[in-house]
């Protein structure tokens, strides 16, 4: 059965484009041209990966994500004209698995889908019968059901941090340069951006430090990287 893609895009010829080269790659692809039809398809229809345009009539890009991501888990890739290192920290702290800057070769676009897609089946494909749970100091992970428990309190992550959170408590005291968290988690070196890494780790510290200005489970350590300290 082909995997589903949505692309959440106004100019149709663009979009019409992406469809052509995603469709000869074997994907079944839908297109929604406004934010609002968009969002209603991506909760409505069951789709694998969206990908999502940040300038749209009606609700922008960053609101559809934000939607998206409070009822879904699902690859979001978030494409712009925009350059500005805000609009990509922004959208990658909304929960978007990625950011392509306009214009970019449909070649890459299927490069990066197939790449987001493959990782995706791979987390929450396996049929583990016995759940595996990793606590520390308040923080309980059940690796299985891939959900996240701080003093009893269940916490809402997405793949990408919880796969970092995950790595980092099953690698206690043990320093990661932001390339070997990149590396380790993204698993797309020459197409992806390690600003990512202090994005994620910034969302991961909301939920679940006290206070984020005194981490007291992710520590950074200066001009190296990050640790979990145990």
């Amino acid at each position: 059965m082909s995997k589903k893609i949505l692309i959440i895009e106004d100019e149709v010829s663009i979009a019409e484009l992406e469809k052509d080269y995603l469709e000869l790659s074997g994907f079944e692809v839908m297109i929604e041209t406004t934010g609002d039809t968009g969002l209603l398809a991506a909760l409505k229809e069951n789709v694998n990966l969206v990908i999502l345009d940040l300038m749209l009539p009606g609700m922008d890009g960053f609101e559809v994500c934000k939607r998206i991501r409070e009822e879904k888990d699902i690859p979001v890739l978030m494409v712009s004209a925009k350059k500005e290192d805000i609009d990509k920290i922004r959208g990658l702290g909304l929960g978007a698995d990625d950011y392509i800057t306009k214009p970019f070769s449909p070649s890459e676009l299927v490069a990066r889908v197939k790449a987001h897609m493959a990782r995706y089946e791979r987390l929450v494909g396996s049929n583990i019968h016995k759940n595996e749970i990793i606590e520390i100091r308040g923080i309980k992970i059940d690796k299985t059901a891939r959900r996240v428990y701080v003093n009893g309190e269940e916490k809402a992550f997405t793949t990408k941090e919880f796969d970092l959170l995950t790595f980092l408590a099953e690698n206690p005291n043990h320093v990661f340069t932001k390339e070997e968290l990149f590396n380790k988690i993204w698993d797309m070196e020459s197409i992806g951006d390690i600003a990512t890494v202090t994005v994620h780790i910034k969302k991961i510290r909301e939920k679940i430090e006290f206070d984020t200005s005194k981490p007291q489970y992710i520590e950074t350590i200066w001009g190296v990287g990050y640790r979990f300290k145990v």
